[in-house]
């Protein structure tokens, strides 16, 4: 195997989480009979260019199918995000009804449904129909296709090139990143600006966060990673901002190399940071799996002392990093019997691996748990005020990442 980058041999492992199916394939009633295909989820450091990486060992197209059942609107903190960018870059970059925003990885259209709102002409570029779809029924125009150089100059022919590219949280689902940052170059405008948003591998390590590490997630990215790929692709990092989303996540601002525009300080001071981090060498990234092990073994021994008391635990969020949590650990519906989620794709499923139902949350209020583990830890604020009334029966809430945690 080598790096998908800069083609060095990749001997340098830096986590791995045996097997297990691919994290958004959700079972029906009718597939529990069935065999499931699970994936080797071993995580490898490049030497060179410290792209953190997995292999593809199933095909991209398999993983993000017609079935894709991640849709980003049924998070309202996701949307505020969303609102929130559109105002600051439609006045940064002074767009207006003659610009064209360009989304890849669009989803349901919960980003450019505000940019729509301003009058600004926007496609979103999504390969999983039923999402796209979802996209469309809002009136947003959604191409159903991946997204990489040879995609970019069709579009360039057909409607011109973008005045801003956006892609969030994509950047590390693209097997060939190369290929993904080239389209970046080819539609965009000469003085057109991409910006991507992505976990912060420094996050990552620091606080434990290996649940973020699934089959859809080909690359863990830092800053001067991400610069060195652009920079392959004549693209130069011109700004970057930190983000609380996912646990700590950046968001990159670039532009074609030929720009003028200087880089603020914001970016030597953040590759400064992660520099002085040890995230240079190789020691860095060897610091994962045990913490890893750690937080495995104390959510099965929180999950094993409630059921030996008799005292019920639910969880909430069929996420994606909560199946990652819950097959490394192991857990089944022996000691999780439901996991409640809001959007009405996941439930009446099953969660991938463990098998544990997904159900809505008028489950929570007719079984009332004693603890209700929240498995998306980025979101517990959020969940924790709209679970409010769990606490009226006495139940109380739980993280496992980065450390287990009752409140």
């Amino acid at each position: 195997m080598k790096c998908r980058h800069c083609r060095t041999p990749l001997v340098d492992v830096f986590v791995d989480l045996g097997a297990a199916p691919p994290s958004n394939a959700f079972l029906r009633a009718e597939d529990l009979d069935r065999a499931e295909l699970h994936l080797p989820l071993k995580v490898y450091t490049c030497a060179d260019c410290k792209l953190v990486q997995v292999d593809e060992i199933q095909r991209h197209d398999a993983l993000f199918s017609s079935d894709y059942v991640y849709f980003s609107s049924f998070s309202s903190s996701w949307l505020a995000h969303a609102r929130r960018y559109v105002e600051q870059v439609v006045d940064r970059l002074a767009l207006g009804p003659a610009s064209l925003v360009v989304e890849v990885a669009s989803n349901d259209g919960y980003l450019l449904q505000y940019v729509q709102q301003r009058g600004i002409r926007c496609v979103g570029v999504e390969p999983t129909a039923s999402t796209a779809a979802a996209a469309r029924a809002k009136g947003i125009e959604s191409l159903e296709s991946f997204f990489g150089a040879d995609f970019a100059r069709r579009f360039v022919a057909e409607r011109g090139r973008a005045d801003l590219l956006l892609g969030n949280n994509v950047l590390a689902h693209v097997p060939d990143i190369d290929d993904f940052v080239a389209g970046f170059r080819e539609a965009l405008a000469p003085q057109g600006t991409v910006t991507v948003e992505f976990p912060h591998l420094l996050q990552l390590v620091r606080q434990a966060q290996f649940d973020t590490v699934y089959h859809e997630h080909f690359s863990y990215l830092s800053l001067a990673t991400v610069q060195r790929i652009f920079a392959s692709q004549g693209l130069t990092v011109w700004d970057v901002e930190e983000l609380p989303t996912h646990g700590g996540s950046l968001r990159v601002w670039a532009q074609h190399a030929a720009n003028p525009r200087p880089a603020t300080p914001a970016v030597a001071a953040l590759l400064q940071r992660e520099a002085d981090a040890g995230m240079g060498a190789m020691p860095f990234y060897r610091d994962l799996q045990p913490r890893a092990d750690r937080i495995k073994h104390e959510l099965l021994a929180f999950l094993i002392e409630h059921k030996r008391a008799g005292r019920k635990v639910a969880a909430y969020g069929a996420a994606a990093k909560g199946n990652t949590l819950l097959n490394y650990a192991g857990v089944r519906p022996d000691l999780l019997p439901f996991v409640v989620d809001a959007s009405p794709h996941k439930q009446g499923r099953f969660l991938p691996g463990s098998r544990i139902p997904v159900a809505g949350e008028s489950r929570l209020r007719e079984a009332r748990p004693d603890v209700v583990l929240i498995l998306p830890w980025n979101l517990r604020d959020e969940v924790a005020a709209q679970l409010a009334y769990v606490r009226d029966w006495g139940g109380r809430f739980a993280v496992a990442v980065p450390a287990l945690e009752l409140f």
